[in-house]
């Protein structure tokens, strides 16, 4: 049987990790535990975490003439990424991202841009053969606004499900909400994007409803460790998460959304895709880096058994 495509438009950076026992105060200096670097950008890590479940994953992105780019692109191409259709740029470097992590596994990340914001509406028009036997279209904010509208636009006159994942969370204007099938925020985007302060379930689904009578038709909640909630029309529900001993959430909410529109792409009900998702998010908690991070498909089974 053939695999129903995956299309995911978005970032592509090399993540300049920095390991520390705590977070700096502003104006502090303190000495550092490790350094590596990492293919990320939340596009390609999505790519590839749906590549390592055995989706069937093209990935329309663009990088820099750089070393750093020819290293992205090695890394995805070796996951089982299809890039015939990322983009190189000589105008502009490849993204970085520049990320602490304490000793909890918790993060702070700085992006620079770089070569994603110079992936315009025009590449997405002149890509077009990149929709082609494409079920599900996996979308980030890492790259300017009009292009995200602009796949999700193509997209929807296919038939093509949309999702959608709010981060960094920005103002999206009513004519992009209505063409997103599933946004896919956490916490403190989905509170940004209602622009409500949310700090439990009862302000999360308050929240996610105000965001569907913008046009919405559905949306997960990431929730960390607590799992994901789904909230659609009059109904939600919450999933729990695996209980694990987190060493870096770097990439966490990637895996979840990875790992949602291989399910979507492969039929599942969202009874079984959001479990699925939270399971390859807490496996990729349990190990350092992003991409480097998600987990097989043969190692969500076991994790199952």
């Amino acid at each position: 049987m053939k695999r129903k495509g995956i299309l995911v438009v978005g970032s592509a950076n090399m993540d300049l990790v920095v390991r520390s026992g705590r977070f700096p105060a502003p104006g502090e200096t303190i000495f550092g535990e490790g350094f590596a670097m990492h293919p990320g950008g939340k596009g390609a890590n999505q790519a590839v975490c749906a590549a390592k479940l055995g989706g069937n994953v093209r990935f329309l992105g663009k990088v820099g003439d750089d070393l750093f780019g020819v290293n992205l692109t090695r890394g995805m191409r070796r996951d089982g990424v299809r890039l015939d259709h990322l983009l190189v740029d000589d105008a502009s470097p490849t993204g970085t991202a520049f990320i602490e992590v304490d000793g909890k596994g918790q993060n702070e990340i700085i992006v620079i841009s770089g070569s994603n914001m110079r992936l315009l509406p025009r590449d997405i028009r002149r890509a077009g053969r990149a929709f082609d036997g494409t079920e599900v279209l996996l979308l980030q904010l890492e790259v300017p606004l009009e292009t995200v509208a602009e796949a999700a636009r193509v997209a929807r006159g296919r038939g093509i499900t949309v999702v959608l994942n709010p981060a960094p969370a920005r103002t999206l204007p009513r004519k992009l909400l209505g063409l997103v099938d599933y946004l896919t925020p956490n916490e403190t985007e989905l509170g940004q994007l209602a622009g409500m302060n949310v700090t439990g379930l009862p302000s999360a689904v308050r929240a996610a409803r105000a965001l569907l009578a913008r046009g919405v038709r559905g949306i997960v909640v990431t929730l960390g460790s607590r799992g994901a909630l789904h909230v659609d029309g009059e109904t939600f529900r919450r999933y729990a998460a695996l209980r694990v001993k987190p060493v870096d959430t770097t990439g966490a909410g990637d895996a979840f959304n990875g790992a949602f529109a291989c399910a979507l792409a492969e039929g599942r009900p969202l009874p079984e895709a959001i479990p699925f998702a939270n399971a390859v998010a807490a496996i990729s908690v349990t190990r350092p880096g992003a991409q480097s991070s998600m987990p097989t498909m043969r190692e969500v089974r076991a994790l199952s058994d």
